[in-house]
């Protein structure tokens, strides 16, 4: 079964109001097994479009990391950080088959 992934994209007004987000959203992550593969760090815009802060999370499966952003504890952090940050989080499943 494929591993599930937020791709976060943040631009944040408040870093720390933000901070009360990121503690409440330890524990769903924790609770549906997320695993932080990039969060901030440094990037280079080579096209398109960005925001100033990236994050992709991997969790065991789609359905966790759909079942992670649904659940109640998840939709309690977000009221925490909707004043202070605009975010655009992709679920999206991962790819198993073939490689080049």
């Amino acid at each position: 079964m494929p591993k599930g992934y937020w791709i976060v994209r943040a631009d944040i007004t408040d870093p720390e109001v933000y901070k009360t987000y990121q503690a409440a959203n330890a524990a769903p992550f924790k609770r549906f097994g997320a695993r932080f593969l990039v969060r901030a760090g440094g990037f280079e815009v080579v096209e398109g479009s960005s925001r100033a802060r990236h994050v992709v999370l991997e969790f065991p499966s789609y359905e966790a990391a759909l079942a992670c952003w649904k659940s109640d504890d998840y939709q309690a952090a977000i009221r925490l950080r909707e004043k202070v940050s605009t975010l655009d989080i992709v679920v999206i499943e991962g790819y198993d088959g073939p490689q080049p």
